[in-house]
């Protein structure tokens, strides 16, 4: 019960405590918690704005990299329409040998048959003067 009295009675004087603060210590009071909350946004404040520059510069970085890249890239197509255009003529060439090599197999054949045709008609005309 001596507890509970003691407890009652600390309370009682907390809460008079609480009435008897003045309106300048209140202001006061209220002031500081204002200096406070002002100091927390100012860091919060700065924080933020060292994000954004730090973000900024990454930005920056990042445009850098992809005009290299794109730069890169577009020289790799240059040199990818200067080998299709190579290739495109070792094609051509290619193609008009391998014309001219048939042109040469067809002629080739026929000079064969022609030779052996002479041939027969040679050995014909031997057989017959081999006869008279």
């Amino acid at each position: 019960f001596q507890k509970e009295l003691l407890k009652y009675k600390q309370e009682a004087r907390n809460l008079q405590g609480i009435k008897h603060i003045s309106p300048q210590d209140a202001l006061q009071q209220r002031l500081i918690q204002q200096d406070a909350s002002v100091l927390q946004l100012k860091q919060e404040l700065l924080r933020a704005n060292m994000d954004k520059e730090e973000l900024h510069n990454q930005n920056v970085d990042l445009q850098r990299k992809l005009e290299e890249r794109n730069r890169l890239l577009a020289e790799y197509k240059k040199e990818l329409c200067q080998k299709d255009r190579h290739l495109q003529q070792h094609q051509t060439k290619l193609d008009e040998m391998l014309r001219q090599l048939s042109e040469a197999s067809y002629q080739q054949v026929d000079l064969e048959r022609e030779l052996e045709h002479k041939e027969a008609l040679l050995a014909h005309c031997m057989k017959r003067e081999a006869e008279e």
